[in-house]
């Protein structure tokens, strides 16, 4: 009983988010929006693609993998369900959910001053060691920073984001923290045998509910890389 009892306490911040998740995205399931992109090669399970602009809402959070997609899924997720308020009025706005939810390791040496400002620049960061996390969600195509609710909690901000390179490794399956590793360090064996330079930080990216069958779940690990 005793084990039993444990093995529950510790499955519960993930079974959390799947809950909310449910919650939350049962509405919206019929008509995800996602990031426009095109893509330039193709190798297998590794694309490279460029993005084009997008606005983006992030938070960022401390923790483990899991601890931190809880965290940050839950505050962004309450600003894009109402708390918020529209430009030059105190009424408040839904806004549609879209996908992928993305999170990646930061560097703890990156100060929170300027979070408008703040861009991973080292690799060196292992996705194992990391204990702070960017969270965000890209916010649908019909926004720009002008007209788009603004969040009320100052933990979440809203950042324009340039069109960017990117590797990309898609794959199926539950998203372990050794697993999550192994398909960073893949990624970035293709990208580095293909003279690809690597200037960001993995970024892991969810786009299914949680009660999509595990071979049916799309992830992908995502590193933005310099103009191929």
């Amino acid at each position: 009983m005793k084990h039993l009892k444990s093995h529950l306490t510790g499955a519960l911040p993930g079974l959390f988010l799947g809950i909310f998740l449910v919650l939350v995205c049962s509405g919206h399931a019929m008509a995800i929006e996602e990031p426009k992109y095109q893509v330039t090669q193709v190798d297998g399970p590794f694309e490279v693609r460029t993005y084009a602009q997008i606005l983006i809402a992030e938070t960022f959070v401390d923790g483990d993998m899991d601890e931190a997609s809880n965290k940050g899924f839950r505050l962004i997720a309450d600003y894009i369900f109402g708390n918020n308020h529209t430009p030059n009025s105190n009424s408040s706005s839904k806004i549609a959910m879209t996908a992928p939810v993305s999170m990646e390791p930061v560097p703890t040496k990156i100060a929170m001053t300027a979070p408008v400002t703040i861009e991973p620049q080292s690799m060196t960061t292992s996705v194992q060691a990391a204990k702070r996390w960017r969270i965000h969600f890209v916010m649908p195509s019909q926004y720009t920073l002008a007209n788009i609710p603004k969040p009320k909690n100052e933990a979440v901000t809203l950042k324009e984001v340039p069109s960017k390179h990117f590797v990309v490794h898609s794959y199926t399956g539950f998203n372990t923290l050794s697993r999550v590793q192994s398909k960073t360090d893949e990624a970035m064996e293709w990208a580095s045998s293909k003279s690809l330079k690597v200037i960001g930080t993995p970024q892991l990216s969810r786009y299914d509910p949680p009660w999509t069958l595990p071979m049916f779940r799309r992830n992908e690990i995502m590193l933005e890389i310099a103009a191929p």
